[in-house]
């Protein structure tokens, strides 16, 4: 019987806490979704997390070129606002991924990342620089 009850109370546990809880603020949207957002945004914040070098080669108009890789990231970020939407995006989408957890974890409210990166905004065509 006692056996029971502390079962119980260890199910209970995990059950309620931390990661069965958990949401996130972090949307991964395809490339449709991310114009439409952006199109919807007055002044949106999007920010381009490839590196200069490939940012220099084409880049969705009006983004904002943090470089993930580069060690001031977090201190590069701080003059976005974290209570205004972030559209984020890298090559293929695994760095802005990446990107998109580190700028939750400080705080950002809103954060878009863009499914399968600027490859994929370039394939279907979109309005790129």
């Amino acid at each position: 019987m006692k056996s029971k009850i502390v079962f119980s109370l260890i199910f209970l546990f995990t059950l309620f806490s931390g990661k069965a809880q958990t949401t996130t603020n972090i949307k991964t949207v395809e490339v449709t979704a991310f114009a439409k957002e952006i199109k919807s945004t007055p002044k949106p914040q999007i920010l381009d997390v490839r590196t200069p070098e490939e940012f220099g080669e084409g880049h969705i108009d009006n983004a904002v070129n943090i470089d993930w890789q580069n060690e001031n990231f977090v201190k590069n970020t701080e003059k976005l606002n974290k209570n205004k939407a972030v559209y984020v995006y890298c090559r293929s989408g695994k760095r802005s991924l990446k990107a998109s957890e580190k700028l939750s974890a400080l705080g950002f409210k809103k954060i878009y990342n863009l499914d399968g990166g600027y490859l994929k905004w370039n394939a279907e065509s979109k309005t790129a620089k």
